[in-house]
């Protein structure tokens, strides 16, 4: 490969592949969410089979991970946003990319346990 021609990834090279993958993540989810929920009209039996699955610790783990998704995409959206119509954004992408990433590493902390209680509690006891 010639010199110069490969775009040594930095922080907002992987901000922007992370949106993009978020984002699809959560079409993906809306999806299959939309034809879940369309099943209930074709065969209640058939999403009562379904709402089962979703209670197993795999599908709360994946929540977990819908949410990671949804509040990383949400939070460098607004980032986005900012560089973008703040003057200042382009001088303060890099600070406030890793702003992004502190509240989003908060936020999935402290909704760690509300969200996998039920997996905790099922795998390790009370």
């Amino acid at each position: 490969m010639p010199a110069g021609t490969l775009y040594r990834g930095r922080e907002g090279m992987w901000s922007w592949v992370a949106h993009r993958v978020t984002g699809v993540l959560i079409f993906f989810f809306l999806f299959a969410h939309v034809l879940d929920t369309a099943l209930v009209r074709v065969s209640p039996e058939a999403y009562d089979s379904v709402i089962q699955t979703y209670k197993t610790p795999l599908v709360n783990l994946m929540e977990y991970g819908l949410v990671a998704a949804i509040l990383f995409h949400a939070l460098n959206g607004l980032r986005v946003v900012a560089v973008d119509f703040w003057s200042k954004g382009p001088k303060f992408q890099k600070q406030m990319l890793w702003t992004v990433v502190g509240v989003w590493v908060v936020l999935m902390a402290g909704a760690f346990y509300p969200i996998l209680q039920h997996t905790l509690t099922s795998w390790f006891g009370k």
